[in-house]
């Protein structure tokens, strides 16, 4: 079915129905393609988006960390964050539960455009208690799938777009992660990828 729907991509009525519903796509031949993914043998062949991609002479950092993550993780994702947008960064997650939420949160109170990289169709809010979020990320910055539209949350997809999150940006910071967090492929996939990753200090006596 995706292999499917990327075929249809050769036929400009489909690309103009998708423009009728504020979705656009950019092919790896593209100029608009973004070049900060063109190193990469991973890099998705086709980019769907809503809103705008990241600016290229901007400087991008990459926010992640645990979905189940506790108020100092909440606090710091949002301040750092919210600080890095003030001085003109733009920041990049994946708009799921937890930090990426507050990372988002506080990079839209900061003023900067900032993106989303979902495991879903950019017309398909997922988590869906996110829709405002969403909305308000689009006013600005970006929704960004290599999934065309319609494309469910299904699990597989999470761990490859992160790869995406990573790829986009210049830095990855990780503010709060498990052991065996999601968050930590992320960083997998910017460690190959080059790029300098950075941590939050934890709390003292916490794991």
């Amino acid at each position: 079915e995706y292999k499917e729907q990327l075929e249809k991509l050769k036929d400009k009525n489909y690309i103009k129905e998708l423009e009728k519903q504020g979705i656009k796509v950019v092919s790896v031949n593209d100029r608009d393609y973004p070049a900060k993914l063109l190193p990469y043998d991973h890099r998705p062949e086709y980019l769907f988006y809503k809103g705008r991609l990241p600016d290229r002479d901007k400087p991008v950092v990459a926010m992640v960390g645990a979905r189940a993550c506790s108020n100092y993780g909440r606090k710091m994702a949002r301040a750092l964050a919210r600080e890095l947008s003030e001085n003109g960064v733009q920041i990049i997650s994946g708009m799921a539960r937890g930090i990426d939420t507050y990372s988002q949160i506080g990079a839209l109170e900061g003023g900067t455009p900032t993106f989303a990289v979902l495991g879903s169709g950019v017309d398909v809010c997922y988590p869906t208690e996110n829709i405002e979020l969403y909305n308000d990320i689009l006013k600005n910055g970006g929704i960004i799938s290599e999934y065309p539209p319609g494309a469910g949350p299904i699990a597989w997809h999470f761990p490859l777009r992160n790869r995406i999150i990573s790829g986009l940006s210049d830095k990855v910071i990780v503010v709060e992660a498990r052991e065996k967090s999601g968050s930590l492929i992320t960083v997998e996939w910017a460690l190959e990828q080059g790029k300098d990753v950075m941590a939050v200090p934890g709390r003292v006596g916490e794991k």
